[in-house]
């Protein structure tokens, strides 16, 4: 009984206009702040405390948007200055907007806890209000692995006591699902994401690759892929003018760190965030997007406090720098159009490195007493500050042409339902046409050997054009790129592009010939193919006398003359998505 007396006090509070002007932080304190910075809240006290924020602030509200993996509904919460609601298109105009994403992996839940502090902060003045700024949170995404609360799984961390698991309801990482959208999560996602539009979009980790003096690493959105005058003001001003708040405020902060098992101090490049990732799928949408991934070493209140000081610091940039960023948005929108050439590759470019002062600690690789092999060793008594290679610059490695529009057979409902998800304006035909088409052959691809993420993707994917007359039927799709949707359309629908639904698998069923032959009958075809068509009996020769393997193998041969012939299926290794220039 003793814990409903305080809910029930804070009810009456809430109904009270008198009451409300004397709240406290002691009227919503957090899990996190009863357990002295040593636990996190559990799913259900987290969505209770936003409620009970919404019951006693005007400024906050919560709401539901699509269900996830778990059963449970995706929340949003969103404080807004002003008191007038969460129209997203009213909103728009006037303010800028912030998205923050928590718990993707609810075993890192800094995120959680410190915005937790952040929304009940703002709504009792602790901290300075926004004028302009609207900022919208999702407490938790992925609610089936916050559900799943162990003390085991986070090998290296160092906190909570108790946490989510990394994998949600059905064991996916959420974070390389954006594209692929397996996940009811990741439907929800998308709805949500299309409602709110933020202006810049934060994504709330915990990692180790090593062991370095920072608590707080910042991971965002590569900015020669996010392109245009957005990706310069990312990398020339926000990123620096975070770095520099934070340690006003005695924080300190770098760059992700992203290696494994190695020293930071030979150097490392930056993580490329392909549109699998959060940040990654947002950069399509022209959002500037950014991880704040705490080190896991250092103590859980350190971490959270530290995450909360980097919100609170990117709230205080977007306040700053709002309209500067909704005008580099405004302008990236058109950084692309028909007929330019896109990125759907990317590579490291080596001619050009940053260099950062890293604050680490000495490491050896000393004999382990365990393997007997060469083991990483970290000593923190003696840390260092030196200057370290930062290769942070990315050129592309394959550009493709953007086309006019693109041609989808409504068969291939499944890809058509992800582009609506996503926003995109579709156009069935009105009767069956005859367009003259830019038509893509698949003519090599490799395919990973292990499973990852419920998928074996395929890399290094080459295709052949050519331009052919094709029969559309009455309902297939055109799906213009001059749309706001332009850059998700070619991330997705280009087969080599990196996250292309060719990758992912959804397409594996071209790949696989559906009619064949019979030896016994087609050879007589065969010879009669030949005796009508000189060329290709001439092809076929000069091919026995160059390619011994060939030559002696009495099947291949056949099947190489039956794909010549007429008989050979159409839809073998025939992209099903066509292009108009």
């Amino acid at each position: 009984m003793k814990k409903i007396f305080p809910f029930i006090f804070l009810i009456l509070a809430c109904n009270s206009e008198s009451k409300k002007t004397n709240l406290s932080k002691e009227d919503f304190v957090t899990v996190f702040e009863t357990s002295d910075g040593k636990e996190t809240a559990t799913y259900f006290e987290i969505i209770s405390f936003y409620k009970d924020l919404e019951r006693c602030f005007d400024q906050v509200s919560i709401k539901t948007i699509g269900e996830t993996d778990s059963g449970y509904p995706l929340h949003l919460v969103t404080f807004n200055p002003k008191a007038i609601g969460d129209n997203f298109p009213d909103l728009r105009e006037d303010n800028r907007i912030i998205l923050i994403n928590n718990g993707i992996h609810p075993g890192e839940p800094d995120g959680i806890d410190a915005t937790m502090l952040l929304f009940r902060d703002l709504a009792l003045g602790l901290v300075p209000v926004p004028e302009n700024t609207i900022i919208c949170a999702i407490p938790v995404y992925n609610i089936g692995g916050c559900l799943n609360r162990n003390s085991t799984s986070r090998t290296n961390q160092n906190g909570p006591k108790a946490y989510g698991f990394r994998g949600n309801a059905r064991n996916y990482d959420l974070n390389r699902d954006f594209i692929k959208s397996d996940t009811k999560n990741a439907h929800a996602f998308a709805k949500l994401f299309h409602e709110v539009q933020p202006d810049v979009f934060i994504d709330t980790h915990v990692s180790n690759g090593a062991d370095y003096q920072y608590t707080l690493t910042h991971l965002f959105t590569q900015h020669n892929k996010l392109g245009g005058k957005l990706g310069s003001l990312l990398h020339k001003s926000v990123m620096p003018k975070l770095e520099t708040k934070l340690k006003e405020k005695s924080w300190d902060i770098t760059p992700y760190v992203n290696v494994f098992n190695r020293r930071p101090e030979i150097g490392f490049s930056q993580f490329f965030d392909s549109p699998r990732y959060s940040t990654g799928y947002t950069t399509l949408f022209n959002t500037l997007g950014m991880m704040v991934e705490t080190h896991m070493l250092k103590p859980y209140d350190k971490r959270v406090k530290g995450t909360y000081e980097l919100l609170l610091s990117m709230l205080e940039i977007v306040e700053e720098d709002g309209l500067e960023i909704r005008q580099a948005q405004m302008e990236n929108s058109t950084n692309w159009k028909i007929g330019d050439e896109y990125p759907i590759q990317w590579e490291l470019d080596t001619s050009k490195v940053s260099t950062l002062m890293f604050k680490g600690y000495e490491g050896e690789f000393i004999p382990s007493a365990l393997t007997g092999a060469q083991r990483l060793k970290f000593n923190r008594n003696k840390p260092f500050t030196k200057e370290v290679i930062y290769k942070n610059y990315f050129k592309p490695k394959q550009n493709v042409v953007i086309p006019s529009a693109y041609v989808i057979p409504k068969g291939w409902h499944n890809i058509i339902d992800l582009l609506k998800l996503n926003g995109a304006k579709l156009n069935p035909l009105e009767q069956d046409t005859i367009i003259q088409v830019e038509a893509y052959r698949i003519e090599n691809y490799k395919t990973r050997q292990n499973p990852y993420e419920g998928h074996y993707p395929h890399y290094d994917t080459a295709t052949s054009t050519s331009n052919i007359e094709m029969a559309f039927q009455k309902g297939d799709i055109i799906v213009s790129t001059n749309q706001p949707a332009m850059r998700y359309l070619v991330e997705t629908l280009e087969p080599s592009a990196t996250d292309s639904f060719f990758n992912w698998n959804f397409f594996d069923t071209i790949l696989q010939q559906k009619e064949g032959f019979s030896p016994y009958v087609w050879e007589d075809k065969a010879q009669m193919l030949l005796k009508t068509n000189p060329k290709l009996q001439i092809e076929y020769n000069l091919k026995k006398s160059y390619n011994e393997d060939f030559a002696q193998n009495w099947y291949a041969q056949l099947e190489w003359l039956h794909k010549k012939s007429p008989h050979y299926e159409k839809a073998h290794l025939q992209y099903p998505i066509y292009r108009l220039k």
